[in-house]
């Protein structure tokens, strides 16, 4: 769904306030395209009860990345890529996140989650030096919408640099026979999930000159780069938007969606709504949720969403979905 190619003429017909060029993303790793719809979800085991031990492979890697036509990045990565890899798991899975370190600092992963104080992924419980490994175990609950980053000191720039990513747990249906319809079509593979048009969003910024202060925005690392290859999205399927923030050095990002409303679920730990009908939304770094809309009732077109502080839209947070028809 998000693989299909646009080109820059979109942006362009919409007004000028966007990059000029091309990011190299086959340089650097990672398409912005893919990444919307790329869910890691690791190697599967029994246990000897009979649970399901799902394994995730980390690795911290320092990797130089083009965020903007022509503007590097030293950044810190984890799997070599920006944000790192969408983890997903369904509640009350063990997983085993095994943890390399190949960077040049000492890293880490803290999860946001229900975990044990020595699995925390802090100093002292997980924070391991270049050349070391440690593995995570935690069982996968509670259900939601969460992100994983690291925690090693100084904590500001090891954020900023890179090493964040999302933490998707699907709620068992089994758990919850009250909201089976919802429940199911939240869990991945199943064929009521198939129904959704689900993205994972990661809002980040980068400080290019070191000043505590971001230059560049985006969704996803690469500015403007859904403006320039707007997301397809089919007219008669819902959406479901996974979206974090991972901004350091402002107070609060947002999203704004033109045209339309949406249903959110903060932290996506509830079934049921957490705010209605809404078209605008606010998080602080480390905060996220799920949202929940439909163009069933539109005609085919571009529809711009974008962060609704307007220097972060304009150095580089604005996108667009490209609404069309089912295609026979």
């Amino acid at each position: 769904m998000a693989g299909s190619g646009h080109n820059s003429g979109h942006g362009s017909n919409h007004g000028a306030m966007m990059t000029v060029g091309e990011v190299d993303e086959a340089k650097n790793g990672f398409d912005t395209a893919k990444m919307l719809t790329e869910w890691e979800t690791g190697a599967v085991s029994r246990l000897p009860d009979g649970r399901i031990l799902r394994t995730f492979e980390i690795e911290a890697v320092d990797k130089e990345i083009e965020i903007a036509p022509g503007i590097m990045f030293p950044a810190w990565t984890y799997n070599g890529r920006v944000p790192g890899p969408a983890l997903r798991a369904t509640e009350g899975e063990r997983l085993n996140v095994v943890f390399r370190n190949h960077g040049s600092h000492p890293h880490s992963i803290h999860f946001h989650g229900i975990h044990s104080a020595r699995m925390d992924g802090i100093p002292g419980a997980g924070v391991i030096a270049p050349g070391e490994e440690f593995v995570y175990e935690f069982d996968a609950k509670p259900f939601g919408c969460h992100l994983y980053h690291c925690h090693a000191l100084p904590l500001k720039r090891h954020i900023h640099k890179g090493l964040y990513g999302l933490f998707v747990v699907d709620p068992d249906p089994t758990l919850h026979p009250e909201h089976t319809d919802v429940v199911r079509s939240r869990l991945l593979g199943s064929p009521e999930n198939a129904e959704w048009q689900e993205l994972a969003m990661v809002m980040n910024g980068f400080d290019t000159n070191f000043d505590d202060e971001n230059e560049i925005y985006a969704v996803n690392t690469v500015a403007h780069a859904y403006m320039k290859r707007p997301i397809p999205i089919r007219r008669d399927k819902p959406v479901r938007v996974y979206l974090t923030n991972a901004v350091e050095f402002d107070p609060i990002n947002s999203f704004h969606l033109h045209g339309n409303f949406f249903d959110y679920y903060d932290h996506g730990t509830t079934l049921t709504p957490t705010l209605r009908t809404v078209d605008t939304i606010t998080q602080c770094q480390a905060q996220r949720g799920i949202l929940e809309f439909s163009f069933k009732d539109h005609e085919p077109g571009l529809y711009m969403f974008h962060a609704h502080q307007s220097e972060f839209a304009e150095l580089g947070w604005m996108s667009f979905f490209d609404v069309r028809e089912a295609v026979a």
